[in-house]
């Protein structure tokens, strides 16, 4: 709370006297004294890069610039920590040993015994979580036939005795139903395949293009939902899938939320959708997962962007730079906790024919490979 204040202290102190010179001097005395500015900062970037004790330094003084990823990584983990044991957990460890063990029953040769360190927590994670009521029905019959698989396949051990005890007391809380038995690791060879071409993805990605001029013209929560539960099919890691999509669909809100990110001006006022992708830091228990949800959410963004290119629906990446003032504003928008974090915006639409798109020359993988020689 201190260091946010400190922060906000800092910004409307900078906001303010950008406010006066503006009024005071000259644009061209301002750029001169930008350019000062930066030649002031680069001289101490290169003083300071070579030691870590002196780069800490010039953040925590100098630069603001990772204030809020750490005030995020700090309060992710601790509810990360809390969710364990709170009446109100997360799923998030749930997923993340469900998914570990996936991985064992997967395991050639698959070991007699496994999962004995972590069998114990995981059952009373999947026992409180369906006391607080806080699974969906699929992470339920997921956690559900992965636990069943795993106890019908494992060898004996006292620890994975008592846990298997434990499972069973759990499905009694349960309201969840019948099960199929089905949400468990299932061989290559028995999954259905795809019959799209190489040249038809080739297609599709080539096709799709940053949109950024749109039709008046609703888009469709049918098929908005089926874009978004076909992006949900990307990996992520451990499958916590720490994210989630904040849609507006009212051209008005849209619009207002649209213009927040700097580098919509001009054009965000034709926004007819926007979704603002938001991952969350809480999923993880280290500081080094902090940069996951990056990850995670640009994976499946790419995958949402593809999905709503074969519904005839256009779309425009908008960077999210961490800029103190502008995630404020998303934060009060949105009703962010402080361990959650936009990492992107998508506006979505019908594109208008006559909007122009850039040509954005890509590179090909004679630029790109690096092969070891």
């Amino acid at each position: 709370m201190v260091i946010n204040y400190i922060i906000y202290l800092r910004e409307l102190w900078d906001t303010k006297m950008k406010q006066l010179l503006k009024q005071l001097l000259s644009r061209r005395v301002i750029d001169r004294l930008q350019q000062l500015n930066n030649e002031v900062d680069l001289a101490a970037i290169r003083v300071v890069r070579r030691s870590r004790l002196l780069t800490v330094l010039y953040y925590a003084f100098f630069s603001s610039g990772f204030h809020r990823e750490m005030l995020s990584v700090v309060n992710g983990r601790y509810r990360y920590y809390q969710s364990q044991v709170e009446t109100n957990p997360s799923s998030f460890m749930l997923r993340r040993n469900i998914h570990r063990l996936e991985k064992g029953l997967c395991m050639r040769p698959r070991r007699d015994v496994f999962a004995e360190s972590y069998i114990a927590e995981t059952v009373d994670i999947f026992s409180a979580c369906i006391v607080a009521d806080v699974l969906t029905g699929h992470e339920y019959n997921w956690a559900h036939d992965v636990l069943a698989e795993y106890f019908s396949s494992v060898g004996f051990s006292p620890a994975i005795e008592q846990a298997r005890d434990s499972f069973a007391h759990a499905l009694a809380l349960s309201n969840f139903g019948d099960v199929d038995y089905t949400n468990k690791p299932f061989s290559y060879g028995s999954a259905s395949k795809s019959d799209i071409n190489l040249a038809d993805f080739k297609a599709l990605c080539e096709n799709r293009s940053s949109v950024r001029w749109f039709k008046s013209r609703p888009v469709p929560k049918d098929i908005l939902d089926e874009a978004i539960t076909i992006a949900s099919t990307a990996p992520s890691a451990c499958n916590r899938q720490p994210f989630e999509f904040f849609v507006f669909d009212d051209p008005k809100d849209a619009q207002r939320i649209g213009g927040i990110p700097m580098g919509t001006a001009g054009f965000s006022q034709n926004f007819q959708c926007i979704i603002v992708v938001v991952g969350d830091i809480s999923a993880y228990p280290f500081d080094k997962d902090r940069h996951v949800i990056y990850i995670d959410t640009a994976l499946a963004s790419m995958q949402l962007l593809l999905a709503l290119e074969t519904c005839g629906l256009s779309s425009c990446v908008i960077n999210w730079p961490d800029v103190e003032r502008h995630e404020r504003q998303m934060a009060a928008e949105l009703g962010l906790e402080p361990y959650q974090r936009p990492t992107m915006l998508i506006s979505v639409g019908y594109a208008d024919e006559t909007g122009m798109i850039p040509f954005s020359a890509k590179k090909v993988a004679s630029d790109l490979v690096r092969r070891s020689q």
